[in-house]
């Protein structure tokens, strides 16, 4: 009887149990082109600002044109803000062929060239459609406080209906933010020759 009564607690159990999480990050765009010529320019990415409605771990998916879902069992690994700050330093850094680009608050060794703020409007995620993307951004000179803004709109397909599409196209568009951001930066650098 006793035997019976564990079986039955075993299984009860089994059925119960939920599956298990998943976890996706943003990762920064393979390279396109040969790498650039060593720079010593310097970077500061601030703090990225997303809206609130995406702002926390689950994904948040589009249902319909007025409703989303959150997804508990597909996460993203680590804050959307400080994913975005993250992919946005590692694309400069390469874009740019610098090293000198960190995530604020880490401090560079030395002083900061070129300081970048973004604001994330839109983060939209519609499996097996699109990941969309839009931003207003801002690339500040530190020497004489020359700046240069912009908006970024990426929409970026996803063709099928996987949590892992769905953050490839996210990364896509932070590389399109990216490209932007740097063409900001090499402009203003220009300008102050």
């Amino acid at each position: 009887m006793m035997r019976v009564l564990l079986v039955l607690v075993v299984l009860a159990a089994g059925c119960g149990s939920s599956p298990a999480s998943r976890f996706y990050t943003l990762t920064p765009a393979p390279p396109s082109a040969p790498a650039p010529a060593s720079s010593d320019l310097s970077v500061l990415v601030s703090p990225v600002s997303v809206p609130l409605a995406v702002d926390r771990p689950q994904m948040v998916v589009a249902v319909s044109a007025n409703q989303v879902a959150l997804d508990e069992f597909n996460r993203w690994a680590s804050p959307l803000a400080n994913n975005i700050a993250r992919v946005v330093a590692e694309n400069l850094a390469a874009t740019l062929g610098t090293s000198r680009v960190a995530v604020s608050p880490q401090a560079l060794t030395s002083g900061v060239d070129y300081r970048a703020a973004i604001e994330v409007q839109r983060f939209e995620s519609a499996l097996g459609e699109a990941a969309t993307l839009e931003a207003v951004w801002a690339v500040s000179r530190d020497a004489d406080g020359r700046a240069r803004t912009g908006r970024t709109t990426a929409r970026e397909a996803v063709p099928d209906k996987t949590y892992e599409a769905l953050a490839a196209g996210h990364s896509r568009a932070v590389a399109r933010l990216s490209r932007d951001i740097a063409e900001a930066v090499r402009a203003l650098d220009a300008s102050r020759r």
